[in-house]
């Protein structure tokens, strides 16, 4: 009687350790492709790699997302950008660390009048920086720029991302965490 829950807590074990990995990207492409506000604003993750930090995002213009002169909307053009540096940095990381986002600003530099596309992308060698800079336990702050193109790969808005990043042992947000599985 006592090896059936003993299996059962290797078989538990091996799958989160072996298979959820496998199945995060997967994962994540088809929570945020079901999430409402981008559903609305016809916002989709096209590609996305998380070990390697890249994530591929468009958004066709659609009656939903056109703003009062019919072009796309500025908010929908942010939003589609919002969330990817966060969650490919704490993929990361891993668990050992804190990421939030600090502050954003967006440029708004020609009318959207047709599909957008934004590629996400952490520069090589970026985790190790990271990880030199925290290790004495502070605060880092680091800066991300992605360009929001139209269909003939003219910008329409440029975003800039500036995020904090902490070792979590030195951090006062000990309780974040992510709904996604993130790597020890």
């Amino acid at each position: 009687m006592r090896l059936l829950p003993k299996r059962f807590e290797t078989l538990k074990r091996n799958t989160k350790k072996n298979i959820v990995p496998l199945l995060t990207p997967y994962l994540l492409k088809l929570r945020i492709n079901t999430y409402a506000p981008y559903i609305g604003a016809g916002i989709k993750i096209d590609y996305v790699d998380l070990d390697q930090g890249l994530c591929v995002v468009s958004m066709g213009l659609t009656a939903l997302n056109k703003n009062i002169v019919g072009t796309q909307f500025g908010g929908s053009l942010y939003s589609m950008v919002d969330p990817f540096y966060m969650l490919m940095l704490m993929h990361q990381l891993g668990n050992k660390y804190v990421v939030w986002d600090k502050s954003s600003h967006i440029d708004f530099v020609a009318p959207g009048n047709s599909k957008v596309t934004a590629r996400i992308k952490v520069p090589t060698g970026e985790i190790a920086t990271i990880k030199t800079l925290t290790e004495n336990g502070e605060a880092v702050f680091r800066e991300y720029t992605v360009d929001v193109v139209d269909e003939q790969q003219k910008i329409v808005a440029t975003v800039t991302k500036n995020l904090y990043i902490r070792l979590r042992k030195h951090s006062k947000s000990n309780e974040q965490n992510s709904r996604m599985p993130i790597p020890d």
